[in-house]
């Protein structure tokens, strides 16, 4: 029993007797070889996708233990194809004719590979490029010991690449030299806003800059924090403390809010009819430092997506925020809605900060990571998904040859490995990918 026609299938075939491989055929040539698997065949031995059984038939023609011929590999291309199978029936005489049935076989289509990356145009209205990736190396010293590095990367989604559709997510990343704060912000512009991808852009620019330079001079900030850290009276103190963190981070929030209404204001004596809510977008970002106690993390979030510090020694994570749900299903709330900032209670809620004596990641991300990684927003409460997700972060996607992201000090390679990282495959999953990670 033999098969023909492989060949223009790119499949291989092998007759086996149980565990033990008997004869093996190379498509191309249809030799029989009497050998063991090499290394190539043994990765390709998956899946099984057709199998025969014959018996035996031993030099004196007696029936004997069965055998299986089994077809595997993996299709060159999809398309319908017919390949033969050869046989040579009990009690057959050489001369004889070679007995064989044509079979018709139909491959479909990888959907990988349905989906076009047609370029954004560059001439369009507040372009962007279709992915950025960055890392920022902060360089060890005698004060402060070991230093935490940030990668960061977004890259466009497949729903928008097989549309020639902009990036509408956005990241910004800084770390203060003088002071030594990290600024850290992730946006995500809303498909259905036609300049999304410019609402997005301000936002984290905005945050970052309003922050850095309420950073130059943090003294009150560390005041505040030295007070909370040590205070008998943590209720009061806490008060304290989200007052100040209000000052800078809900402000800042509140400044980007400001600057996306006067972009829109601007763009609509271009371009009548143009809205604030043409510019919705998410924001979260984060602020943080290390002191001789432990590192300090102060956050505001809108919007979905997730923030979150993650502690893989501990066991521990701490989520900086809730997604936000929308009116509906599978929608949610964004910085350019005038109720997000409907009194400083609207604004002090989306605040948050922590003392955390050390972690190993604070990650923040658009749901098109979310999304794929975590599947439900019960999930983003569980310690072992987002271990899983480290886990997935280091090693990569083996099915995909998507190797992992190697987080350790000083690798600047880092940034385009995870770039690479977002083009893992998840089905139903095609939206802007954004991952920023402080470790």
């Amino acid at each position: 029993m033999w098969i023909e026609g492989l060949e223009q299938t790119g499949l291989n075939w092998t007759v086996e007797d149980f565990c033990k491989c008997e004869i093996k055929a190379d498509s191309s040539t249809n030799t029989h070889q009497e050998n063991e698997f090499n290394s190539a065949n043994e990765l390709q031995d998956k899946p099984e996708v057709i199998c025969f059984c014959e018996d035996k038939i031993d030099e004196e023609k007696h029936k004997g233990d069965k055998c299986i011929l089994k077809i595997f590999g993996k299709p060159l291309k999809s398309g319908d194809f017919t390949i033969k199978l050869c046989y040579k029936h009990y009690g057959w005489i050489e001369g004889e004719p070679i007995s064989y049935i044509n079979i018709p076989i139909a491959f479909n289509p990888d959907p990988r590979t349905l989906w076009k990356n047609i370029p954004t145009p560059e001439k369009s209205l507040f372009y962007k490029p279709d992915s950025e990736c960055e890392y920022i190396k902060i360089e060890e010293s005698p004060e402060t010991g070991p230093r935490k590095d940030i990668v960061a990367a977004s890259q466009r989604g497949r729903s928008h690449a097989q549309d020639g559709k902009a990036r509408d997510d956005h990241f910004k990343i800084h770390h203060c030299d003088e002071s030594d704060w990290y600024i850290l912000a992730v946006a995500d512009g809303a498909g259905s806003a036609k300049y999304s991808r410019q609402g997005s852009r301000i936002a984290c620019d905005t945050v970052v800059e309003y922050c850095v330079n309420k950073l130059k001079d943090s003294t009150e900030l560390e005041d505040a924090i030295r007070a909370y850290k040590t205070a008998e009276d943590e209720e009061s103190s806490r008060k304290q403390m989200a007052n100040v963190i209000y000052s800078i981070v809900g402000n800042a929030a509140f400044s980007a809010h400001k600057t996306i209404k006067e972009q829109a204001k601007q763009t609509a004596n271009d371009i009548p009819g143009v809205s604030i809510k043409d510019f919705a977008t998410t924001l979260m970002f984060s602020i943080c430092k290390k002191f001789d106690f432990g590192w300090f993390v102060a956050s505001y979030w809108v919007g979905d997506g997730a923030m979150c510090i993650f502690n893989k020694e501990k066991g521990t994570f701490k989520l900086l925020g809730i997604p936000d749900e929308g009116e509906f299903s599978g929608q949610t709330r964004f910085l350019t809605m005038p109720e997000i900032f409907n009194g400083g209670k609207a604004i002090m809620d989306r605040l948050r900060f922590s003392i955390e004596e050390d972690f190993t990641a604070l990650f923040l991300m658009t749901d098109g990571i979310s999304d794929p990684m975590f599947e439900t927003e019960n999930n983003l409460n569980s310690f072992n998904k987002w271990a899983e997700f480290w886990n997935k972060l280091k090693t990569g996607f083996p099915d995909d040859e998507i190797s992992g992201v190697d987080l350790k000090d000083d690798n600047e390679e880092s940034k385009d490995q995870l770039l690479k990282w977002m083009d893992f495959w998840s089905p139903g999953n095609h939206d802007d990918r954004t991952l920023v990670i402080l470790y």
